[in-house]
């Protein structure tokens, strides 16, 4: 394993995460168009996405935290694509990093444990909508052997304008 990622180590997500979690991804909606969140949570109010991650199954939480100090540096998740039965065998997946992570290959490590994780599971597809532009979360996604399907012109309204969002998906 590369030297650069000797500081980093990848586990399971766990309830005494929900803090750091949540506080790195209301930066993304306060601050990016990569989430289509407009709200702020409080950590109850995320705590039912943290419970739905559990350690084994088809939708996953992973966590990259610094060997040292613990601090968490990033997360990836599996999550269902829809809610309806026929959807069961496709999961959406997400990666967030911490703004002072990224360009360390950390969403690499996280994606590579996520899939490892996904391989024993009855899936068949995992799909990725990317907000553009991201050219990092593209090349992240492609890397991990996704393919472009398509985009959905100006789907989402955040910051006084319209977004599009790519959508990529894989075969698990």
């Amino acid at each position: 394993m590369p030297s650069e990622y000797a500081e980093v180590q990848v586990r399971p997500g766990i309830e005494g995460d929900l803090e750091a979690l949540t506080s790195l991804y209301n930066h993304y909606v306060r601050e990016t168009p990569i989430t289509f969140d407009t709200a702020v949570f409080t950590p109850e109010e995320r705590r039912p996405w943290l419970l739905s991650h559990l350690e084994d199954g088809p939708y996953l939480l992973k966590v990259a935290v610094d060997a040292d100090s613990q601090e968490i540096l990033g997360y990836a998740t599996s999550s269902p694509y829809r809610v309806k039965p026929a959807y069961g065998t496709s999961v959406e997946v997400s990666v967030y990093l911490r703004p002072d992570a990224g360009g360390r290959g950390i969403g690499t490590l996280l994606y590579k444990a996520l899939f490892e994780a996904l391989a024993g599971e009855d899936l068949h597809r995992a799909y990725a909508g990317i907000a553009q532009p991201n050219e990092a979360s593209t090349r992240l996604h492609e890397r991990f052997g996704f393919r472009y399907v398509g985009t959905y012109r100006e789907v989402g309204r955040k910051f006084g304008r319209y977004w599009d969002v790519a959508w990529y998906e894989k075969e698990l």
